[in-house]
C-alpha cells in the first residue's frame, strides 16, 4: 500500500472514529428527566393512594390526575427555566456584540492575548485574531464561545424542552397506570410494569450517555421502588389511621 493510500486510510479512521453526539440540542435532558420523574412520581402517587385501601376507580383517577398534572407543570417549568437561559445568554451577546462594534481593537487584542495565553505565538495570534475579526458575525461568535463558553447558533429550544419534557413524563406516568386502564385490580401488574419500565429507560440512557447499562437500570429500578415503597407504607399507615 502507497504513503497516499496508507494517508488517505487513516484519515477515514480517524473521520469515523472522532464523530461526536449533540450534547447541546436541549431535548435530551427534559426528556430523561421527564420519563423518570412520570415513573416514579405517579408510581409512587398510585402505590400511596393503594396503601390506603381505595377503590380501583380512584387508583385510576389518582394515576390520570397525576399523569396531566405532572406533564403540564413539567412542560411549563422547562420552557420558562430554558426560556430565561436563552434571554440570559442573549442578553449578554447582545453586551459582546456592543463591545466589538464600539471598541474593535481591544476586541481583537483581547482575542490575541487570549491565543498567547494557550501557547500560539504573539505574532501569529495577533494574526489570527485579525483576520477571525474581518467579520463581525464571526469575531462575535468566537468571543462568545472562547468568553461565555456557548455557541450562538446552537442556543436550546424552550419549545422543544417543554415539549420533550410533556410527552416524555406523560409516557412514564402511563406506565404504571396502564394496567388498571386494562382492567387490572391488583396493584402488583402496574408495579411490575412501572419497575421494568424504570429498568428500561436507565439502560437506554446508558446507551447515550455510555455508562454501563446495568448498572444504570439497577439504579433508577433501585431509586422507583424505593419511592414506591416508602409511600405505600405511608399510605397504608395513614389510611389505617384515618378509617
Amino acid at each position: 500500500m502507497s504513503i497516499i493510500e496508507t494517508e488517505a486510510t487513516l484519515h477515514d479512521a480517524h473521520r469515523d472514529n472522532h464523530t461526536h453526539r449533540d450534547v447541546n440540542g436541549g431535548w435530551l435532558r427534559p426528556a430523561v428527566f421527564g420519563a423518570m420523574d412520570g415513573l416514579v412520581s405517579n408510581l409512587a402517587l398510585m402505590t400511596g393512594v393503594a396503601g390506603g385501601a381505595v377503590s380501583q376507580q380512584t387508583i385510576i383517577i389518582t394515576g390520570l390526575s397525576g399523569l396531566a398534572a405532572g406533564a403540564f407543570s413539567m412542560a411549563a417549568g422547562e420552557y420558562t427555566s430554558v426560556a430565561s437561559q436563552r434571554e440570559l445568554v442573549e442578553a449578554e451577546l447582545d453586551v459582546e456584540r456592543r463591545e466589538l462594534r464600539k471598541h474593535p481593537a481591544d476586541e481583537e487584542r483581547e482575542l490575541a492575548e487570549l491565543y498567547v495565553s494557550r501557547g500560539v505565538e504573539p505574532e501569529l495570534a495577533r494574526e489570527v485574531a485579525r483576520q477571525l475579526s474581518q467579520d463581525p458575525e464571526q469575531a462575535l461568535e468566537i468571543h462568545a464561545r472562547e468568553e461565555l463558553g456557548i455557541d450562538p447558533g446552537d442556543l436550546p429550544s424552550p419549545t422543544v424542552a417543554a415539549v420533550s419534557s410533556f410527552g416524555s413524563f406523560a409516557l412514564g406516568a402511563l406506565l404504571p397506570l396502564l394496567p388498571y386502564l386494562l382492567g387490572a385490580s391488583a396493584l402488583w401488574p402496574a408495579v411490575l410494569l412501572a419497575l421494568v419500565g424504570l429498568f428500561g429507560c436507565g439502560a437506554v440512557v446508558a446507551k447515550v450517555t455510555a455508562r454501563s447499562w446495568w448498572f444504570s437500570g439497577v439504579r433508577q429500578l433501585a431509586l422507583g421502588g424505593a419511592a414506591a415503597g416508602v409511600t405505600y407504607l405511608l399510605g397504608s399507615l395513614f389510611g389505617t389511621a384515618v378509617g
